[in-house]
């Protein structure tokens, strides 16, 4: 027994480790669906100049009515001026079939980290990435989280 526990400790340890990530951080939806008037906003820092892969973390349920996702990102500096903002779509179903793309997580929840930019920070300091949902609908439902992953690169963020 204990050496079953030694063993998923270990194993714990190990996969938390991620040394390329800066910050990563979710912001859950407590009633499983993303009003237009919600704007989640993440407050991170960099550490040093230097380019930086930018990640949005989703989190849908398969009641997801649409085959994908329209949102707009910002990333603003300490003083409030935006350094970058796109309006972006991403499948999280086939369009086709109907199946959902991401990972499962548990049963008919999907995770989908979803690459957004490599971007060349030009000074350390404080950030704030915020994003907005831009479907037609006022409130999208069967979300149940979103999120931003940075990450120190080793290689650039490939845009579709």
């Amino acid at each position: 027994m204990r050496q079953v526990l030694f063993v998923v400790m270990v194993f714990m340890v190990m996969t938390a480790c991620d040394p390329s990530r800066v910050y990563e951080t979710n912001y859950d939806f407590p009633d499983r669906y993303w009003a237009k008037e919600i704007h989640p906003a993440f407050k991170f820092d960099i550490p040093q100049a230097g380019k930086y892969n930018l990640y949005l973390n989703v989190r849908n349920e398969s009641s997801f009515k649409n085959a994908n996702l329209y949102f707009t990102y910002y990333v603003y500096d300490s003083a409030g001026e935006v350094l970058d903002s796109k309006l972006k779509s991403e499948f999280l179903f086939d369009a086709k079939t109907g199946e959902p793309f991401g990972r499962t997580v548990l049963g008919d929840i999907y995770d989908h980290q979803i690459p957004l930019t490599s971007f060349d920070f030009k000074h350390p300091g404080a950030y704030v990435f915020e994003v907005e949902q831009f479907t037609r609908q006022d409130s999208v439902w069967g979300m149940r989280s979103v999120g931003l992953r940075v990450e120190r690169t080793t290689h650039a963020v490939t845009e579709p």
